[in-house]
């Protein structure tokens, strides 16, 4: 694996250190070490079943919802490593919140599918929710689409606007990370290329890690690129390195569309 020593200008957010993901026997992340900058897009490419979603799963303990599944190694966030068995995974989703490849709106109105969890986190005034779903729906760039019918049901929502509904949803947590696993696969070209405007915008506020399956999609949004290939990280630097100059030979293959 390399990394490029170029000083880097941002702070950190996550620290990986030597990271290991099994399924039962099975290894499917393999001693994995990167630091994730803040206020930045870093995207995580390669085919099927090399790592990188399993990878992005660990940073909020989403694998722990999966039977047999373990990790050892450190992620370090506000110094405190989340892998350990003291942290309160609760609290870690709601700093670390998490959006899905397909929309997953909840079968209620558009405003209570944002309210939902801020009223469980206790904030019951209705002015302070009425700011936050406005706030979170201007940052999720659907409020002008939705203003008029807050009330109506998510579910009539388009596909796209649906993502972004839950891209809402996240950002009215006040996370400090977005995790995003292939959020605009299953939109139509206009709903992705607003999505991923979408996405370079918030990196003003939230450090955001995209795993996609579009190369171009990398290419345009993200400031890093990590490259997985059998659970390994094969190479990680700065986008324009990685799409135009790797150091790597399985990267430029990969890349050039030769395997994978």
């Amino acid at each position: 694996m390399t990394q490029s020593n170029e000083k880097q200008q941002k702070n950190m957010v996550l620290h990986v250190k030597n990271l290991e993901i099994f399924y039962g026997e099975k290894r499917a992340v393999n001693g994995i070490s990167m630091d994730i900058e803040e206020n930045s897009v870093t995207a995580l490419i390669g085919p099927s079943g090399c790592g990188k979603s399993t990878f992005l799963r660990s940073i909020n303990r989403m694998n722990d919802l999966i039977p047999g599944a373990r990790a050892k190694g450190e992620i370090i966030y506000d110094d405190l490593n989340i892998l350990s068995e003291q942290i309160n995974v609760v609290a870690l989703r709601k700093e670390i919140g998490m959006v899905f490849q397909k929309p997953n709106p909840f079968p209620k109105s558009i405003y209570n599918n944002i309210t939902h969890a801020l009223k469980f986190a206790g904030i019951r005034k209705k002015s302070n929710l009425d700011e936050i779903v406005e706030e979170s729906l201007q940052k999720a760039a659907l409020w002008e689409e939705v203003k008029d019918r807050l009330h109506k049901s998510a579910l009539s929502l388009s596909g796209g606007q649906q993502q972004r509904l839950c891209i809402a949803r996240t950002i009215a947590m006040k996370p400090t990370v977005m995790l995003l696993d292939e959020p605009s696969s299953a939109l139509d070209p206009i709903s992705n290329a607003k999505v991923e405007d979408l996405i370079v915008e918030l990196k003003k506020d939230y450090s955001i890690i995209i795993v996609t399956h579009n190369m171009q999609q990398a290419s345009r949004i993200s400031d890093k690129t990590a490259f997985f290939l059998s659970g390994d990280l094969i190479e990680y630097d700065i986008t324009d390195t990685i799409f135009t100059n790797p150091s790597v030979k399985k990267t430029e293959e990969y890349i050039s569309g030769r395997f994978g």
